[in-house]
């Protein structure tokens, strides 16, 4: 009996289910990053809800403030005074509330920019109500066909719209224009390519003679051509000396720009012209200038943006015409800048309004220079 119960019992014990040890932890496998979008750039100067409510605020408060002071209890009255004085007060009160949520350096930073917007603001409203006027009185004449397609040779002054037109004044501008082209182009870039590829004493001198002559009067650059190429050696008065005028105002401008330009052209491309056994002028040639070409472009319509907008020269050493005139070397020849300027001091109705037209058109003119300047200065992508 007790032989049978022993091995009972070791068959139970031998029947009973092994248990296992533990199984070690296994590493987690590596999260899988999420796929990153496009970078953006971070906004440094973005502004929160309370910044623009702050600014909301001090423009609404200040303007009744200023409006209950200046039109109600001072006797103070005009526009002009009451902007003035509705800014400086915007400026108090922004500042004052900012400063009760922000630290001194950001109200220092939120003023400051008030008052760089404020002057961005007021040199956009002065060229832009100059060109809606100038627009809005000379667009009415300028539509006129007869206006672009003939000349004012046996038309008077009082004569309608429908008669003459600034044709001359328009080939004038162009043919005066250049020649201040092919007199002023080569001699600024050769400028300024002394001024940055050569160096030395020389070039410190020639360039702060560049650039006191960016400051210098238009009408004295049409007394030097009068006094040197009509009285001294007896030229006639042409549409050649209105380019060579044009000519001096225009050089240090390009010059100037090309400076500018050429400058920032990486000097490693020089260095790596020069190590492949080439000259200083082969790498100012087949390196350096064609670099530089867009902004070279750029300071060439800079240049001619501003000849094409003289006046005191060509009047000066041309004089102003009515006729049609295609040779720059005889007679006088007109321009559209000095068509306008006789035609808004004659006094004549009719005439101040085709000065108007001519201005129109040679406003279009220059907005066009500028636009093709923006776009050949527009970055590479």
């Amino acid at each position: 009996m007790t032989s049978t119960t022993t091995t009972t019992t070791t068959r139970t014990d031998a029947a009973a289910p092994t248990t296992k040890a533990p199984a070690a932890p296994q590493p987690a496998a590596p999260a899988t990053p999420p796929a990153a979008g496009p970078e953006r750039p971070r906004r440094l100067r973005a502004r929160t809800l309370d910044d623009k409510l702050s600014f909301a605020g001090a423009a609404a408060g200040s303007l009744a403030l200023t409006w209950v002071l200046y039109g109600k209890i001072l006797p103070f009255s005009g526009l002009i005074g009451f902007v003035i004085v509705w800014y400086v007060v915007f400026l108090v009160m922004y500042a004052t509330v900012t400063s009760l949520s922000s630290p001194r350096p950001v109200v220092v930073d939120r003023v400051a920019g008030a008052m760089v917007q404020a002057g961005a603001a007021i040199v956009a409203i002065a060229l832009l109500s100059t060109v809606f006027y100038t627009y809005i009185r000379g667009l009415p004449v300028a539509l006129h066909l007869n206006f672009i397609t003939k000349d004012m040779s046996g038309v008077r002054p009082t004569a309608p719209l429908n008669e003459g037109g600034i044709l001359h004044a328009i080939v004038g501008s162009f043919i005066e224009v250049g020649i201040a082209v092919v007199i002023s182009l080569p001699l600024g870039l050769a400028t300024a390519v002394y001024m940055v590829e050569v160096g030395g004493r020389l070039s410190k001198i020639v360039r702060t003679v560049v650039e006191a002559m960016t400051a210098v009067p238009d009408i004295l650059a049409g007394l030097f051509v009068y006094t040197t190429l009509i009285v001294a050696l007896g030229f006639p008065k042409s549409g050649l000396a209105a380019g060579l005028a044009i000519a001096v105002t225009m050089v240090p401008i390009i010059a100037r720009a090309s400076d500018v330009v050429l400058r920032v052209v990486p000097g490693g491309l020089r260095e790596a012209g020069l190590a492949l056994g080439a000259s200083q002028w082969q790498v100012v040639r087949h390196v350096v200038l064609p670099t530089a070409r867009p902004g070279l472009a750029t300071a060439l319509i800079l240049g001619i943006a501003r000849g094409i907008g003289e006046t005191a020269p060509v009047l000066i050493v041309s004089g102003a015409s009515t006729f049609l005139n295609f040779d720059p070397t005889e007679n006088t020849m007109n321009s559209l800048p000095l068509f306008i300027f006789t035609g808004v001091r004659s006094g004549q109705p009719t005439y101040i309004d085709r000065g108007f037209g001519a201005a129109a058109v040679l406003l279009t003119l220059v907005l066009l220079l500028f636009a093709v300047t923006r776009w050949l200065a527009r970055p590479k992508v």
